[in-house]
């Protein structure tokens, strides 16, 4: 039998916890096409470790107590990557899924040496379990706010890693939910996320075993998700931004961003205007957070707003906060909006007057906001006929 993984610098990882009905067939079956095989023992107190002895071919590494799913798969990439393997193959140790799937593994591994590959579920199959599928949904929606990757299937076990690029990466991650966070990070180090389409056996209700919590590990996979989500609309979307302006400046930004892009000139305006009003808005700290967050609810073009939300570069800061002081004073019709620069004026004279102030910043983002608005869909009006 010719070995499909020899040298490529794959194996193959498989996790285990109390599968002794399965975990043996498994293996039979990923014989048939590798003798690359590394089973990571996740605390079994079943039979399992009896079962893995009868294996001379394999290699197995483990541990006394059970320490969930991300430790095992860590310690198998740990493990691997000592045995000088570059790559590593994961599949879970319940049967759901086939050994025959690895040459398409092996295929789309040419065409993405650096990337992490998905087996994509056909999740249409009898069996599969409704709760499977709600969380499937959920997660792939997340992990395409997380990392601007849509994939179909981001909770299968059957995946391709190129484990010596993750060596660096630090995760905290233990169960489930590691699967989740190697995505996001993969992803924000460069490593690119792709998927192939694979079989998938869901067996009868009373003859599956899961050790999912639905509970308990659906709400370590949302805390996981929240921090993640804060993670890439704090840094992971603006760093991004930020070093494509690094790299084009202002003035080719905006001829190839604002000017240049495939959108309509209403929506283009319209995220002009959301960026000054951003800029502004006093949640100081927090705009960017703030504002990525809802581009990317509203559909908002975040590069543009990026641009525009510059509005409160240091140099402007001095400028913006007196004229929300100005305005507040407006509003509540206070003798201290008075237009002129006093030398006097001070951090300390907003801090005195709050509730001005506040009151203030928001009605001059507002203004400020409308009024780029109205401005920019004429200039773009001019200059992109036909938009």
């Amino acid at each position: 039998m010719k070995d499909i993984l020899a040298n490529t610098g794959c194996c193959v990882i498989v996790p285990t916890y109390n599968n002794e009905q399965t975990i043996g067939a498994v293996i039979d079956s990923l014989l048939e096409y590798t003798q690359q095989i590394l089973v990571v023992n996740d605390g079994s107190v079943d039979s399992t470790s009896g079962i893995l002895r009868t294996y001379e071919s394999i290699e197995v590494v483990g541990y006394s107590r059970n320490r969930g799913k991300g430790v095992a798969l860590r310690t198998g990439f740990k493990k691997a990557v000592e045995l000088g393997y570059s790559h590593a193959i994961t599949i879970d140790s319940d049967g759901q899924h086939k050994a025959s799937d690895l040459p398409k593994f092996v295929a789309h591994l040419k065409e993405h040496p650096n990337a992490i590959i998905i087996g994509a579920r056909n999740m249409t199959v009898d069996n599969v379990p409704a709760k499977s599928s709600f969380g499937n949904r959920f997660s792939n929606f997340w992990v395409k706010v997380e990392t601007g990757f849509d994939m179909p299937d981001t909770q299968s076990g059957y995946r391709l890693y190129p484990i010596k690029a993750l060596n660096d990466i630090k995760f905290y991650s233990r169960k489930y939910e590691f699967e989740i966070e190697v995505l996001a990070k993969a992803a924000w180090a460069g490593i690119e996320l792709t998927y192939i389409p694979i079989d998938v056996y869901y067996p009868p209700q009373e003859e599956r075993v899961s050790h999912f919590r639905p509970f308990k590990d659906f709400f370590r996979i949302s805390v996981v998700n929240t921090i993640l989500v804060t993670l890439a609309f704090a840094w992971y979307w603006p760093r991004n931004i930020v070093r494509r302006y690094r790299k084009k400046g202002f003035k080719q930004a905006m001829r190839e961003d604002v000017f240049g892009a495939d959108e309509s000139n209403v929506k283009v305006a319209i995220a002009i205007g959301y960026g000054i009003f951003m800029g502004i808005v006093p949640i100081w700290g927090y705009q960017l957070l703030v504002g990525f967050a809802l581009a990317h609810l509203l559909k908002i073009n975040k590069a543009i707003f990026f641009i525009f939300a510059n509005i409160s570069l240091p140099p402007m800061i001095p400028l913006i906060l007196y004229l929300s002081y100005v305005t507040g004073g407006i509003v509540l019709n206070q003798e201290a909006w008075q237009l002129q620069l006093p030398d006097e004026f001070t951090f300390e004279m907003v801090w005195q007057d709050l509730e001005q102030y506040l009151i203030g910043a928001v009605m001059f983002a507002t203004i400020a906001g409308l009024f780029s608005f109205l401005i920019g869909y004429g200039v773009l009006s001019f200059l992109r006929k036909g938009k």
